[in-house]
């Protein structure tokens, strides 16, 4: 009816198939991938095949887009020059550090499932209840307390609770930061009668890193915790050799069927022998003293009381351990143990802990233990009510601050005084 037509449609048909040819070779060309990181459903694009006399017409000539036409493929730009904000790790398998053994690797972040029990295991402690007896009685002694102890720290509660802020109320990150501070600075008033206390530093954001082996497994712990007290003395031992030879003789608890590696983070990119206490070598305080740590210190990772006071457990043990490989290298039974201390709250409730490394040599159950003593959920006072609480037209928590245990504070002292008395 309309032959004038018959060659367009014709070039139409030629034009459609080859349309159609294109597009099955690229399809061809991609492959459903099953060995992908990403899951089996990742596609996987191979080397774009190209046929002499069917090259793909695109707009890049043209510099814009047009209707009808390929998009082009361009080269990747390559930079002359070193940006750290677009770089692009290689494979993990062909990075330099890149070991086919695992390693666990406890960071501040981490929340173990068993708490206190499965950071026993890992150090291969032994829990003692209950701070040392010796120690407590520094601080009953009248000649190493301040003057107006009782009411001083409680003034130091109420800065912390109620006038150090323009708030109604003060968030437990601020005044749980602002107590343990004026709390440190109120036992540093004590400098004048002990001058040890002079010999001390604090420290903030260090990062530590310490490696040992547990069985066949490796173990490291890496980060940074919140406040450290540094000295130039080491801490005097708390045990005696006798008491150390003893714990030989306690038997590990163990949580099967709980794997003692659950909720470690597992890396195959790692250093072998990382033992750092976060200092130069020339550093004049290298002796840990005291750790410091805020329940809710970073906002992305809550710990509950458990873990935390885990988590208190094993960076002491961490600084104790890289510190002994410093002084005496591992694989041994230390002739002077390495103590190091570390004080937990939220604000109200105190953990108290002293750590005591005695070996090293972690690898079996078997022979001398490490030793800790605990004395966890120690509350400072009962309330700090910035308005009275009142429950059926009775006042039941007065306002201001109420219930404070003074026993609390002699504890906190008694740690801060331990190697200067």
């Amino acid at each position: 009816m309309f032959p004038e037509t018959a060659p367009c449609v014709k070039a139409a048909a030629s034009l459609f198939s080859q349309t159609v040819f294109l597009r099955e070779l690229r399809r061809l060309s991609c492959t459903w991938s099953s060995q992908s990181p990403a899951g089996p459903e990742t596609l996987r694009c191979q080397e774009r095949v190209e046929i002499p006399g069917l090259e793909r017409i695109t707009y890049a000539e043209r510099m814009h887009y047009v209707p009808g036409l390929a998009k082009p493929v361009f080269p990747d730009w390559e930079r002359d020059y070193k940006d750290p904000r677009y770089y692009w790790s290689p494979p993990v398998h062909e990075m330099p550090l890149y070991k086919e053994k695992p390693c666990y690797v406890f960071n501040q972040r981490t929340s173990v499932l068993e708490g206190v029990r499965q950071a026993l295991w890992l150090t291969k402690t032994k829990l003692i209840s209950g701070l040392p007896p010796h120690l407590i009685s520094v601080a009953e002694n009248p000649a190493n307390q301040i003057p107006d102890q009782d009411e001083r720290v409680q003034n130091a509660i109420k800065h912390a609770r109620f006038w150090d802020t323009t708030e109604e109320r003060p968030r437990k990150e601020k005044y749980s930061n602002t107590l343990l501070i004026n709390l440190i600075h109120l036992c540093a008033t004590l400098q004048s009668s002990h001058p040890a206390i002079g010999r001390r530093i604090l420290a903030e954001k260090y990062s530590l890193a310490a490696t040992w082996k547990r069985g066949e497994d490796l173990f490291q712990i890496r980060g940074q915790n919140s406040l450290l007290h540094n000295c130039m003395d080491p801490l005097p031992a708390v045990s005696g050799s006798q008491e150390v030879a003893d714990t030989a003789d306690h038997v590990l608890e163990t949580f099967y069927p709980v794997s003692p590696t659950i909720d470690l983070q597992k890396v195959h990119v790692y250093k072998e022998e990382v033992n750092s206490t976060g200092f130069r070598a020339d550093y004049p305080y290298p002796h840990a003293h005291t750790l410091y740590f805020l329940e809710g210190a970073d906002a992305r990772c809550k710990l509950h009381p458990e873990p935390f006071r885990a988590n208190m457990l094993m960076f002491t043990f961490g600084n104790a351990l890289a510190r002994a490989h410093k002084l005496y290298g591992p694989q041994r039974v230390l002739d002077s143990p390495v103590t190091v201390q570390a004080v937990g709250t939220n604000g109200r409730i105190f953990q108290f802990l002293v750590f005591q490394l005695n070996t090293t040599d972690l690898s079996g159950d078997d022979g001398i233990k490490n030793q800790v003593w605990l004395d966890e959920d120690v509350e400072l006072y009962d309330f700090a009510k910035v308005r009275p609480l009142i429950k059926k037209k009775q006042v039941k928590v007065p306002a201001g601050l109420a219930g404070y245990k003074p026993e609390t504070f002699k504890k906190f002292l008694a740690l801060y005084l331990h190697g200067a008395v």
